[in-house]
């Protein structure tokens, strides 16, 4: 019998309560009891809280005060020249919160089947995650500098992930290895490939890459595994679920990264599913936005040259 205490973690504010709502949704589709905890993401979060708390049994992380504290020390250490504040860190709380074994999920996402599933991976492993993050080998993650000085080697690449979708245990990295993964990536700048804004997305994978050796990512189960990007075209919806139909195989969630989810997007449909899943009468869809035409564009670029002669 297992008696560790197993949960999710989000990271959420009023600002993505339509989101957070869709993957609380599908979360509790598959998982109706499954403990959900809310790190919020700053101090605009009372609505997403009571929405989340009211119908789904969603908890706020027991010390607020704790994730201020630690995104602010952790921001003044390496954060400054990277991220415009240190709310950007807030998620680093869950090595430190109630559950002893935790999947940390995006509000981008939606689920397709128990997240419970998978908990069972750690029994073997200590850090999971699943995605194909490693096919763009260091993109938006490191550098070849980092290969360069010996710090990862190239057979690491393979278990980059994105920081979006991840699981582990409890107090796996101590406040004090925090703060000194965080001063060496400060030392190293160089090491690390920002250019895209992927927020935390690079010192996760050099937290997790440095101090974590057992670590598993799904995609590599027996098997094979489904792909989960939205921006992946080959994805067939099939009911309540999205197939990849590359592998045949019924995907494990979908995640809208780097996406921004409204009328149009990939897969609108099965995020507007999950929205508004059980209402009777879902919203229709506002009207696409239609792009300029080819004599729009050229007057629009003619009216900017006007305002910057008369400036």
């Amino acid at each position: 019998m297992n008696d560790k205490k197993q949960g999710v973690y989000i990271v959420a504010n009023d600002k993505v309560i339509e989101q957070a709502i869709a993957l609380l949704n599908s979360i509790r589709k598959y998982d109706p009891d499954i403990p959900v905890v809310l790190i919020p993401f700053d101090d605009n979060y009372q609505q997403v809280a009571q929405v989340l708390g009211d119908k789904h049994g969603v908890t706020l992380y027991k010390d607020l005060d704790f994730i201020k504290d630690l995104s602010q020390q952790l921001f003044a250490i390496f954060g400054e020249n990277f991220f415009d504040k240190p709310n950007k860190l807030s998620k680093q709380a869950c090595w430190f919160g109630e559950f002893d074994e935790f999947i940390y999920i995006d509000t981008d996402i939606v689920v397709f089947e128990p997240l419970s599933n998978n908990f069972k991976y750690f029994d073997n492993y200590d850090f999971i995650c699943c995605d194909y993050q490693h096919k763009s080998q260091l993109k938006n993650i490191f550098t070849p500098k980092i290969l360069e000085a010996g710090v990862i080697k190239e057979a690491d690449i393979q278990d980059t992930f994105n920081s979006g979708f991840w699981g582990s245990k409890k107090s796996m990295i101590s406040k004090t290895e925090l703060a000194k993964i965080f001063t060496e990536c400060a030392h190293n700048p160089e090491y690390f490939d920002f250019s895209q804004k992927v927020s935390d997305q690079p010192i996760f994978n050099y937290m997790v890459l440095t101090r974590i050796d057992r670590r598993f990512n799904m995609i590599r189960r027996e098997g094979g595994a489904p792909g989960n990007w939205g921006g992946s075209t080959h994805f067939e919806r099939q009911g309540d679920i999205l197939v990849d139909t590359k592998i045949n195989q019924p995907l494990q969630f979908i995640h809208w990264a780097g996406i921004k989810i409204k009328p149009g997007c990939p897969y609108w449909d099965i995020w507007k599913h999950y929205r508004y899943l059980d209402d009777p009468n879902p919203p229709a869809d506002p009207p696409l936005e239609t792009p300029p035409t080819i004599v729009q564009r050229a007057l629009n670029k003619f009216k900017n040259k006007l305002k910057t002669l008369n400036n």
